[in-house]
């Protein structure tokens, strides 16, 4: 089964022999975790609001 690599998008194997699936080569695994610590990608939050993020803030400030 062929799938696309999520950096490059080019046509790479799903299989066993591939230690980077879903990406083609380590070069683009390290482009992707690059962007994920420089917050580049982003989860969303389910429920929250400002008011949620705020309460957290006075908790963790003494």
């Amino acid at each position: 089964m062929n799938v696309e690599c999520p950096t490059c998008k080019k046509s790479v194997e799903w299989s066993d022999d591939n230690p980077f699936r879903p990406f083609c080569s380590e070069r683009c695994q390290l482009i992707d975790l690059g962007a994920w610590a420089n917050e580049e990608y982003r989860v969303p939050a389910e429920n929250s609001s400002p008011e949620d993020l705020d309460q957290g803030d006075s908790d963790t400030q003494h």
